[in-house]
């Protein structure tokens, strides 16, 4: 099946991009999410029509994402959680706790786009997460998990 990119798909290309997909990922996900649209001569006409329209969407997409970057870099995220004298948490810290965490700090972020590159948190200290806000923009930020009282 070919589809007409409507935005940037990581694994298959940029906007406008023209590229062959299997049946079953392009009729249950691309298109019905309107990510993609079937490559006819109709479509095809149809977009070169929008796609100004488009490209500024995505230029808007990205800046504000950007921005979102900036401001999610200056914030402090400390989450307070049960654990052991060793420093051992009972239980773990994952990204519903951290999407809370940086919710109540002042950012908007969703469960989504939080990468944990290590898996859920299970010990006391500062770590390193990923926000991954668009396709070319990334954040890492560093939180501190500290024992409760």
């Amino acid at each position: 099946m070919e589809v007409i990119l409507l935005e940037k798909i990581a694994s298959l290309g940029n906007l406008g991009d023209k590229v062959s997909i299997k049946a079953g990922y392009g009729r249950n996900y691309l298109v019905p999410q309107g990510k993609a649209v079937p490559a006819t001569a109709k479509k095809i006409a149809e977009f070169e029509t929008r796609r100004a329209e488009l490209e500024k969407a995505a230029g808007e997409k990205l800046s504000a994402a950007q921005a979102l970057a900036e401001k999610l870099g200056k914030l402090e995220i400390v989450i307070a959680h049960k654990a052991g004298d060793e420093g051992r948490l009972f239980g773990s810290v994952g990204i519903h706790n951290i999407a809370e965490a940086i919710i109540k700090a002042g950012g908007v972020v969703e469960k989504q786009q939080i990468r944990l590159p290590h898996g859920t948190i299970r010990h006391i200290g500062d770590h390193d997460i990923d926000i991954n806000l668009h396709f070319d923009v990334t954040v890492t930020m560093s939180i501190k998990v500290t024992a409760e009282a």
